[in-house]
């Protein structure tokens, strides 16, 4: 296969509380949520002590970020207040950072107030928004002030109605333009460490979401660390005529995929598995041609 690709390996550093992670190689992001409805029942972490062993879990094998979210995104779910996320949401932290005070923590948020509330109260690294700032006005300004890595997803609609807004004249390029119109907001904002993440299932159809992870490269155009969150979603499992439970062996194909597209970080339920795939597709990058 030859020598390393370095199309996709400039430098993408992050910083979060003082310590600076380069997502030129790949990471892991771990989902844990706090919520009794996200789509994939073996996410959801209501109890203390199940969100520490989940913690602990996804640790030893080899998370490096842990994000956490108390609002289900999943198509059609119950809004709730913020009130109600912050009442799930701070207690997992305060667990979380009272044992594990070293861990990356990303929250799942697009509300302003309550990443400011984790970022100051509780150590939280990462802000991660489903809406790229459309749900929470203040977002842009709270993360340029905080001075957080911010994780800005594109989504049509809302959790409640994006299936209904799943409708594009061209999809790529109003992706693009949606990330250069808010990347020159946040810019002018003074907000650094930008991932973008093009959004998987939100607002995309399942023939979109495959036309998104095969043109997924043409987003590096804009020179940002890249996140996929592919993991046991509709796309896999709708084509495979499977559920959520089953839909592992078809999320390590696709992350598989995602990696040779340059994504950067995998948002995944099941870590070892991400793991894996990132030290085969390692191997092979690193393995030189057989001497002739």
């Amino acid at each position: 296969m030859g020598n390393k690709d370095t199309s996709f390996s400039s430098k993408y550093l992050i910083n979060c509380r003082g310590t600076l992670m380069d997502l030129s190689d790949p990471k892991v992001m771990g989902i844990i949520n706090v919520t009794p409805d996200s789509f994939y029942r073996g996410s959801r972490h209501m109890q203390k002590d199940s969100v520490l062993e989940q913690v602990e879990k996804m640790k030893d094998e080899g998370a490096d970020i842990i994000d956490l979210g108390s609002y289900s995104s999943r198509p059609g779910a119950e809004h709730i207040s913020e009130e109600e996320e912050m009442s799930r949401l701070l207690p997992a932290l305060e667990q979380i950072r009272k044992k594990h005070p070293e861990v990356i923590l990303s929250v799942d948020t697009f509300r302003p107030q309550v990443a400011r509330r984790v970022v100051e109260d509780y150590d939280v690294d990462i802000i991660n928004d489903i809406s790229g700032g459309e749900l929470g006005p203040s977002m842009f300004e709270t993360v340029a002030h905080l001075g957080v890595p911010y994780i800005m997803m594109h989504m049509k609609g809302t959790p409640q109605n994006m299936k209904e807004r799943a409708h594009y004249e061209d999809m790529l390029k109003e992706i693009t333009l949606y990330f250069s119109s808010k990347l020159d907001q946040l810019r002018q904002l003074g907000a650094k460490d930008i991932i973008l993440d093009p959004g998987f299932g939100f607002g995309k159809t399942i023939e979109h979401n495959y036309l998104l992870l095969k043109r997924l490269d043409e987003l590096k155009i804009f020179g940002l660390p890249i996140l996929v969150g592919l993991s046991r979603k509709s796309m896999i499992y709708k084509v495979l005529d499977l559920d959520p439970a089953q839909s592992l062996n078809g999320t390590t194909v696709l992350n598989t995929l995602a990696l040779f597209s340059g994504a950067n970080i995998l948002r995944v339920h099941d870590v070892k598995e991400a793991r894996e795939v990132i030290a085969l597709k390692d191997k092979l990058d690193r393995s030189a041609d057989p001497l002739v």
